[in-house]
Formats: C-alpha cells, sequence, structure tokens
C-alpha cells in the first residue's frame, strides 16, 4: 500500500514517531495488537517496524524508529527522510507476537520494545483485562511515549524502570517474575541482552515455556570463523547449488539466478522462510521457536546454514 506521513514527532531522545495514512484516503487494514508491518523506506531498505498505537483506530497506524548510530542505514533513513508529506509503501499488518487470552499478563519492555508492549496494553485495557506493564530504560530522556503512557487510562498500572535511577526504579526481574502460575502469561520484547535475562530468569523461577512470548528486533551475533561450505538442492528442480564459507544461503541462490525475498537479513522477520524437505539446518534466527528449531521443518536461508553437506530446501 501506499502510504502518506501524516504526522512526525519526537518521541524520545533519539526515537522519532510517524503517523501513516493511506494515500488514497481509504481505511487500512485491521490489525491486532503486536502486530508489524514492512516499511520501503526512502534508501531502498525494507524494514520491519511495529505497530503502537490502538489497534481499534482503522484510520492510521503509527511507529517509533529508534536512531541506530551502528546500524545499516534504515533507521538513518527514516529520521532523515521520512518527513510530513512523505510518500512510501508499506505491506498489509503481519503478527508472530499476538495475545493469547489469560487471566493476568505481564508486559515486560525494553527501550524501543515498548512499540508493541504499547498496543498491547491499549488492547487489553479497552477488553478491562488484567494486566500490569514494566517498562525498562536507561533514563527518563530516553523513554519513549512518557505522556501517553501517563494520561492513559492505565496508567495506574505502569511501571517505569530507569538505568540511573536509585535502586527502588531500576529493574529487579526475579522480583516482577517472581508470582509464575498456568493463568498468568509473559510477553517481553527490547534489546537482544534484556530479553534474554528476562527470560532465562523466568525459567529459572519455573514459569511454562508456553507462556513466556517474545518478539527480538535483532539476530544474534554468530561466530562464523569455523564455518564450512554445503551445498543446497531445490527439491522441485533438482539443481544444487554450492554455499561458500562467508555466503548465506540467500547470496549463494542469487548468484545462479534465484532471487529469495529478505527484508532484515537477520532471521528475524519470516520473509525468507523455506521448507526443509532432507538435511539438517544449523539454525541462527530468532523467528523459530525451540521447538521448531528441533522439528526442522522450515529454516531463514538469509542467516542459518547446514550441519549437513547437502540440506534439500522448497521454496
Amino acid at each position: 500500500m501506499e502510504v502518506t506521513v501524516a504526522g512526525r514527532e519526537t518521541a524520545a531522545e533519539g526515537v522519532a514517531s510517524f503517523e501513516l495514512r493511506r494515500a488514497d484516503g481509504g481505511p487500512l487494514p485491521g490489525f491486532d495488537a503486536g502486530a508489524h508491518i514492512d516499511v520501503e523506506l526512502p534508501n531502498g531498505m525494507v524494514r520491519q517496524y511495529s505497530l503502537c498505537n490502538d489497534p481499534a483506530e482503522r484510520g492510521h497506524y503509527r511507529i517509533g524508529v529508534l536512531l541506530e548510530a551502528a546500524g545499516r542505514g534504515g533507521s538513518r533513513s527514516a529520521h532523515a527522510q521520512l518527513l510530513p508529506g512523505s510518500r512510501l509503501r508499506i505491506s498489509a499488518p503481519r503478527n508472530h507476537f499476538a495475545l493469547v487470552p489469560a487471566r493476568h499478563t505481564l508486559l515486560l519492555a525494553g527501550g524501543i520494545g515498548v512499540t508493541p508492549i504499547l498496543s498491547m496494553a491499549e488492547q487489553l485495557a479497552r477488553a478491562d483485562a488484567s494486566f500490569e506493564l514494566h517498562y525498562c530504560s536507561r533514563s527518563p530522556a530516553r523513554t519513549a511515549f512518557v505522556p501517553r503512557l501517563r494520561a492513559a487510562a492505565f496508567a495506574a498500572q505502569v511501571h517505569f524502570h530507569f538505568d540511573d535511577g536509585d535502586a527502588a526504579q531500576r529493574f529487579d526481574a526475579r522480583a516482577v517474575l517472581a508470582q509464575a502460575g498456568d493463568t498468568t502469561h509473559l510477553y517481553v520484547c527490547g534489546p537482544k541482552g534484556f530479553m534474554d535475562h528476562v527470560i532465562l530468569t523466568a525459567r529459572a523461577l519455573g514459569w511454562s515455556e508456553g507462556n513466556i512470548h517474545y518478539e527480538y528486533f535483532a539476530g544474534a551475533a554468530v561466530d562464523s570463523s569455523a564455518d564450512r561450505g554445503f551445498e543446497v538442492q531445490i527439491a522441485g528442480s533438482g539443481q544444487v547449488v554450492p554455499v561458500a564459507p562467508g555466503q548465506s544461503v540467500v547470496q549463494a541462490l542469487a548468484a545462479h539466478g534465484i532471487d529469495v525475498p529478505v527484508s532484515c537479513e537477520q532471521g528475524v522477520c519470516g520473509t525468507c522462510v523455506m521448507r526443509v524437505v532432507q538435511g539438517e539446518p544449523e539454525h541462527r534466527d530468532m523467528y523459530f521457536s525451540a521447538a521448531e528449531h528441533a522439528a526442522n521443518h522450515c529454516f531463514t536461508p538469509c542467516c542459518s546454514r547446514s550441519k549437513s553437506a547437502r540440506l534439500v530446501i522448497d521454496f
């Protein structure tokens, strides 16, 4: 869809918030809390951003973008080139981080990971559901959407935690997660270190794996120095393509005229997912769950590799 930037504001230090409306004035597709859209940025990159407005709002989408100085250029393009009146293309919403019914919901956000969590809080509040939101950031100046949260009908259920605050303000994962129960579901989003800490703490405290929900914004750092070459075979045609050390499956296929749609290129978004027909992948994505990794039915060719000498794949 083609949309127009109908509004832009500074949500926090280094965070810009954009309001998007259809260029033709029509309604946007509906979405549920936790959904994201693909955004084709002015520099040609495609990036995924969570929708952070109330899902009940049909006339516009809102996204928040953190300026990543050491990133690959997507956020720099958004901050420098997306101005009121700018036109760009986006996908329909997709959701890999949806809420499930629960007696109580615990929302944990770290930094810009608050964007899908905001939408969840709005949806839960409208349903008069039991929940609480813990929002962790470095400092008040770097905490996005504070006025909105303080003015929300659910403001009493929001707890702020700052790294540079006093001991009482800092986040204590064990204390927050202490009441594990089959009727409580946890949702966490933010930087990988924050998420890993929360998820590992929850598991150590006895939380059921099915009650822990999370969404990563970036892939994990991987030591590729010991990578070996392997082959991929296309199930439909039988074509065999060698994949060299230091080369992704996507790159190897592209060199042989087989284009695979990609977006994040870090194993986060799921755009490039392929079916595994035979062989054992070496999963390096943040998209699939541990159970899905163990099943080996699919893999992400943008970052994952193969443990077997040949991997037979299908689109």
